[in-house]
């Protein structure tokens, strides 16, 4: 006897919900902070554009409608600073570190919380993986400053350092925001497009934040184990191979285009190629005129937008693992396989199912969204709405220049874009649900369709 199914309310405190909240709660905090007086430079901040701002940081995209440089204060600079540290690392993780530096106990529902939250594989390994992702990322941002510091100091001075602090912390947590607006209000680092230094220090730290916390405890653990998990082996190796391909694809279309490298060297051409590459994966940070670019190239960019970056880092996107799943079952069904197959590894279903979800919500928000673009702003490009569209789900922070003149309409699907992109479209849609199957494992009659 087959029983009916039935529904169970989600409780209002599940970790989806509470992930959700605890972003919700430093958007609304900084959007208060972006709008006093002592702010800005000039006219305060109006809530719109400190919310836009606010979840921009807060979710480290790095759109704006301000250039941080000419608009904010230090006072501003420092509330968009810490935003995007907070949205990187998570607050969840910041309360739970500063708990176990207190000593305090630690309950089975906050370890839970942050497991969630850092894409732990287990609640054993938690606390040690907190510990890990304050050290990690606070030692690798002093680095990246100080490596950048020895450029910016001879060229800015003193405040030479506080843009150096700035720009490691928003390239390592993938944010794209910066203080070179001195040498050109949203110029980004189009400035330092044949400063090596600069741009090398940028991509190192974009891809050491990208990579995810859990393939550091992995790579640390390895003398131990002499083996590292699959997920680790799948995050470096697509990684490498879509910035590889990322760098040659642009390369090519861009090499005669005038308005991007097309007068650059042949050295400059790679390096700025290959920044743009390692940025696409959710930074933000723009070397060459983004609206200048072939479409050609701008849809390549849209693809590596859409992918992301890996799952548990301060990146966005559908993530590299994700990616890594669809297409390794599309072959494993192509080869008459009954599972899907990575690298020797079998995968369990339930994770075919889930990149499958993922991968359709995003496509579907994203699409959405350059759908209202498009019908709320008549004149604008269809490649730019969805570069626009995927740049925000995807949390790059990149534009083809269509930011500054959205609409309000479009500035509202933008933010909520940029929301879902951060905290997940899986975990949005379980946010939201109020209600789940009882029986969600219960086995039904098998049923006959065709397709293909």
């Amino acid at each position: 006897m087959i029983r009916k199914k039935g529904k169970a309310a989600i409780h209002p405190l599940s970790p989806a919900r509470i992930t959700a909240g605890s972003f919700l709660l430093v958007i609304a905090t900084g959007t208060i902070l972006l709008m006093l007086p002592f702010s800005s430079k000039g006219e305060p901040l109006s809530f719109l554009t400190s919310l836009f701002t606010a979840t921009s940081a807060t979710c480290v995209t790095g759109l704006t409608l301000i250039d941080p440089y000419t608009h904010l204060t230090f006072f501003g600079q420092f509330v968009l600073m810490s935003m995007i540290e907070i949205g990187g690392i998570g607050l969840l993780t910041f309360s739970c570190f500063f708990m176990i530096s207190m000593r305090k106990k630690m309950t089975m529902r906050n370890l839970r919380l942050v497991q969630e939250s850092t894409s732990s594989d287990s609640l054993y390994s938690t606390r040690s993986l907190v510990k890990l992702i304050i050290v990690t990322t606070l030692s690798i941002e002093a680095a990246g400053a100080c490596i950048m510091a020895t450029k910016l100091i001879p060229a800015y001075g003193a405040v030479g350092i506080w843009y150096s602090v700035f720009t490691a912390v928003s390239a390592y947590c993938n944010a794209g925001f910066d203080l070179f607006g001195m040498e050109g209000a949203y110029s980004s680092v189009i400035s330092y497009q044949d400063d090596p230094v600069i741009l090398f220090t940028i991509m190192a730290l974009i891809f050491l934040g990208g990579i995810g916390f859990m393939v550091f405890q992995d790579l640390l653990s390895w003398r131990k184990r002499r083996h590292l998990m699959l997920h680790t082996k799948v995050v470096i190796l697509i990684s490498a191979c879509l910035i590889v391909f990322g760098a040659a694809a642009l390369f090519v279309c861009e090499y005669t285009n005038e308005n991007t490298i097309g007068e650059m060297s042949l050295w400059d051409k790679f390096m700025n190629s290959l920044f743009q590459s390692v940025s696409a994966r959710t930074a933000g940070f723009a070397s060459i005129d983004i609206a200048s670019m072939r479409d050609i190239s701008k849809a390549i960019m849209i693809m590596l937008m859409f992918i992301g970056a890996g799952s548990g880092s301060t990146g966005g996107g559908i993530k590299v693992t994700t990616f890594a799943v669809l297409v390794s079952t599309v072959i494993s069904v192509i080869r008459g396989r009954n599972d899907t197959v990575i690298l020797g590894r079998r995968v369990h279903r339930a994770v075919v199912y889930k990149s499958l979800t993922i991968a359709i919500l995003g496509m579907l928000v994203a699409a959405i969204t350059a759908g209202i673009i498009l019908v709320t702003m008549p004149d604008a490009s269809g490649i730019d709405s969805l570069f626009e569209a995927f740049s925000a789900f995807g949390t790059v922070g990149l534009t083809a220049g269509m930011t500054l003149t959205l609409n309000t309409i479009s500035k509202i699907a933008v933010i909520i874009t940029m929301f879902v992109g951060r905290i997940g479209p899986m975990c949005f849609a379980l946010a939201m649900i109020l209600r789940q199957d009882k029986h969600s494992d219960e086995i039904l009659p098998e049923g006959r369709i065709m397709v293909g």
